[in-house]
């Protein structure tokens, strides 16, 4: 009896807090009817942006479902390279031999391909006996001023350090982070709060693998639903003068769950940043941060929440001061139903996050990357996904043969073996992405098409910056053995301010860095991140929509722990704002 009434209690808790969160956010919006939609234009070619994603090519004992396996790698990036105060593009390819492509914003709307000058192409990245690139993630470690990269991989994860001048220096051997992995995502976050980077590298398939001299075919899950026998995910502790230690197992985030992707924030406010896991065949998991000795696995109602876990995002959905959660799965009519996750973070009242997605926002099909942005500036996130799987010969669905596996023991299917061939058929392909927009009270709703978002590529990466430094929100996705696109916004002009912080006693970067823009009635909180959404990374100039609300105060509480309130910032441009002595 006494659990029921617990459980009445808490339900008509979050129904009621639910409530006030839809009038905040009604509110807020309600008064950017000049920017009710969201208007976007693909300039990729036309801006100079001819990168074209490769698979990579496996051992000949796995070819039969090479096309399943090999579907990964395509990411996209974005930091400011060359401190010019423009925002750079880096791509990712994933097969021997190729390159992967760093963009340097022209400012002109163009922009231009510097990575084999640059030193962070294909000659040292994707070559035999090195792995291959899945992605990348920019922090700069050393705090010299210059954005670093770290490319993750099927191979070796490679640091590549940043020496100004347009030129980088692989500093793998020696920083510490050589080791074998398996990885589809990282992220760059200060664990301890001493002002260095430390470095989150997942692991998908095992570290044991090597997927171009094959020992074993027993390299798939163990199960659909939770599987833990994929790769281990490790922490490399920053130790200062380009060294990293591996401390996974003393701080208790070696998850083996399959992970796709990671982000760091603050979910339940005690200052230190939090690990939120999107794992494949399980369930998500949120590693709570304890004072930077240890990390602890979480009861947040993510446990027995078994799906396919695919990009994690952050946003603030209701502007009510919280980082809530997306995260993509998988859904295909007549086969399966997982939906998407949106999770309203309530860790301070009730320990656990609440999920509430439906329509739209559950549904978006095999979705990969997805990230939050106020696409028209109207004070509320915006949701961008990127759909599909295998995009092959139409006429024929391999969803038949992958329910056969699947009905079958782990002991079958873990033996790639075992999988019926592929062939030429599709997955889940040709589907489009969806642009949802975000209508507060009355939910969101998809306006891609109206929005110009209509390709059919298989998206995985996404990321969102101000390219063009106009005060909108662009969107950036890499596709899969697709050409990259470039969504320039083209929205009705609203009013908006965005901020670069610039980490003193922080890292130089200000990665972990929570500011708390009050925008009207409501407040809405971001954070500085060092890698979100799947494989990718966004602008770290946080961008806040204003519509036509009064922009209150901003506060800012770096990962020093310093608060900083900025009071009568002026709208309607970028203020730089550097983190101020105790």
């Amino acid at each position: 009896m006494l659990a029921w009434r617990r459980f009445i209690v808490t339900a008509a808790f979050v129904a009621a807090v639910v409530a006030v969160i839809i009038l905040n956010a009604r509110a807020t919006g309600s008064s950017a009817s000049a920017s009710e939609t969201i208007h976007l234009s693909e300039v990729a070619q036309a801006s100079g942006i001819d990168f074209v994603h490769q698979s990579p090519r496996l051992d000949s004992k796995v070819a039969h479902i090479a096309a399943h396996i090999a579907a990964l790698g395509a990411c996209v990036s974005v930091a400011d390279v060359n401190n010019d105060g423009w925002p750079d593009l880096y791509f990712t390819s994933s097969r021997f031999g190729t390159s992967n492509a760093l963009y340097i914003n022209q400012k002109d709307g163009t922009f231009r391909d510097v990575a084999a000058e640059a030193g962070v192409g294909g000659g040292t990245l994707n070559r035999a006996g090195e792995g291959v690139s899945m992605g990348a993630v920019w922090g700069d470690y050393d705090n010299d001023g210059n954005e670093d990269l770290l490319v993750y991989k099927w191979g070796y994860p490679q640091l590549l350090h940043n020496r100004g001048l347009g030129h980088f220096e692989d500093v793998t051997a020696q920083s510490g982070l050589r080791t074998w992995m398996n990885s589809n995502g990282a992220v760059w976050f200060d664990f301890d709060r001493d002002g260095l980077l430390d470095l989150y590298i997942t692991g998908y398939f095992r570290s044991d693998i090597d997927f171009w001299h094959l020992t074993t075919t027993r390299i798939m899950q163990q199960s659909w639903e939770f599987a833990s026998n994929g790769g281990k995910n490790l922490l490399f502790k920053n130790l200062g003068k380009g060294h990293f230690k591996d401390v996974t197992d003393s701080m208790g985030v070696g998850s083996t769950r399959w992970t796709l992707a990671a982000a760091a924030a603050d979910f339940n406010d005690d200052g230190w940043p939090d690990l939120y896991l999107a794992n494949d065949y399980g369930p998500e998991e949120l590693f709570l941060n304890r004072e930077g000795k240890r990390f602890e696995l979480a009861r947040a109602g993510l446990e027995d929440d078994s799906k396919s876990g695919m990009a994690v995002a952050l946003g603030d959905v209701y502007n009510r001061g919280e980082h809530d959660v997306f995260v993509t799965n998988i859904s295909e009519k007549g086969f399966l139903f997982q939906g998407n996750n949106l999770r309203l973070n309530f860790l301070k009242e009730l320990g656990k996050f609440n999920e509430v997605a439906t329509g739209v926002v559950a549904d978006a099909g095999w979705a990969w990357g997805a990230q939050f942005g106020d696409l028209n500036n109207d004070g509320l996130l915006d949701l961008f996904v990127a759909n599909g799987f295998i995009s092959a010969d139409s006429t024929r669905s391999y969803w038949y043969g992958m329910s056969k596996i699947a009905g079958a023991q782990g002991n079958i299917f873990e033996d790639a073996k075992n999988w019926p061939p592929i062939g030429t058929a599709s997955l889940s392909g040709y589907e489009r992405s969806r642009v949802l927009l975000n209508r507060g009270q009355a939910g969101f709703v998809d306006v891609a098409q109206e929005a110009g978002v209509t390709d059919l590529l298989d998206g995985r990466g996404v990321a969102m910056a101000d390219l063009f430094n106009n005060g909108l929100l662009d969107v950036v996705v890499a596709n899969e053995k697709g050409r990259a696109l470039l969504y320039r916004n083209i929205a009705n002009p609203s009013h908006w301010v965005e901020l670069k912080l610039v980490g003193t006693r922080s890292n130089r970067s200000a990665i972990g860095a929570e500011v708390t823009a009050e925008i009207g009635p409501g407040r809405q909180r971001q954070v500085v991140d060092g890698g979100s959404g799947f494989c990718s990374q966004n602008d770290r100039r946080l961008h806040f929509g204003l519509g036509d609300q009064r922009l209150g105060r901003v506060t800012i509480r770096w990962p020093s722990g310093t608060e900083q309130v900025l009071n009568g910032l002026a709208i309607d441009q970028l203020h730089v704002i550097t983190e101020p002595p105790r």
